[in-house]
C-alpha cells in the first residue's frame, strides 16, 4: 500500500531543502575544477544536505531522508505539481473501472 500522507510529507520538505541546496550550490560552484563535476557535487551536496536537514529539522528516519535528498536532486518542486492531486488511494483505483461508451470506440482498420 503506497503511503500517500508520507510522500507528501516528504515532497513538502524536498521542495524546502531544494531551495537551500540550489542557492548554496549556486554560491558555491565557482570552486569546481570543471562544470563535468557540477551534476556529482549537486547530489551529493542534496544527499548530505537533506540527511542533516532531516535530523535537524524534522522526525523523519535516515532512509527517509535519503529518498528527501534524491527528490530534491531530481527536482522536487517538478515532482510535487506532476503528483499535485493526481494520487490515488489503492483501493480508489481498484474500485473504480474505467467505462467507454461504444461510439467513442476509434476504428482500427484504417475506414473512416
Amino acid at each position: 500500500m503506497l503511503k500517500l500522507d508520507l510522500l507528501r510529507e516528504m515532497l513538502v520538505v524536498s521542495v524546502a531543502l531544494s531551495a537551500i541546496t540550489c542557492i548554496f550550490i549556486q554560491k558555491t560552484k565557482r570552486f569546481l575544477p570543471c562544470s563535468n563535476c557540477l551534476c556529482i557535487y549537486s547530489l551529493i551536496v542534496n544527499m548530505v544536505v537533506g540527511i542533516l536537514f532531516c535530523i535537524s529539522f524534522t522526525t523523519i528516519n535516515f532512509p527517509q531522508s535519503l529518498w528527501i535528498g534524491m527528490f530534491s536532486f531530481l527536482g522536487a518542486d517538478s515532482i510535487y505539481k506532476a503528483l499535485e492531486g493526481k494520487l490515488s488511494s489503492y483501493t480508489e483505483l481498484r474500485d473504480n473501472t474505467i467505462k467507454v461508451p461504444k461510439d467513442n470506440l476509434i476504428r482500427m482498420d484504417g475506414d473512416e
